[in-house]
């Protein structure tokens, strides 16, 4: 449970750093996000998750980081 709670933490961290960091590019990046495609994003919103389980599968279940 602990590293669970540390590893919500470090992503808050990591996502909130660029709004805090440069706020007006962060306006200008999400409304040309705003336009895009919803299906390109939903396939990219995939990718990310498909990766994000390979990985933690790969650090878990295999002895590739130790």
């Amino acid at each position: 449970m602990k590293l669970l709670i540390t590893l919500l933490g470090l992503v808050l961290i990591f996502e909130g750093l660029p709004y805090a960091a440069f706020p007006e590019t962060m306006q200008r990046w999400l409304a040309q996000l705003a336009q895009e495609n919803p299906v390109l994003l939903r396939i990219g919103g995939l990718i990310a998750v498909a990766s994000g389980l390979f990985l933690c599968y790969l650090t878990q279940r295999t002895s590739l980081f130790g």
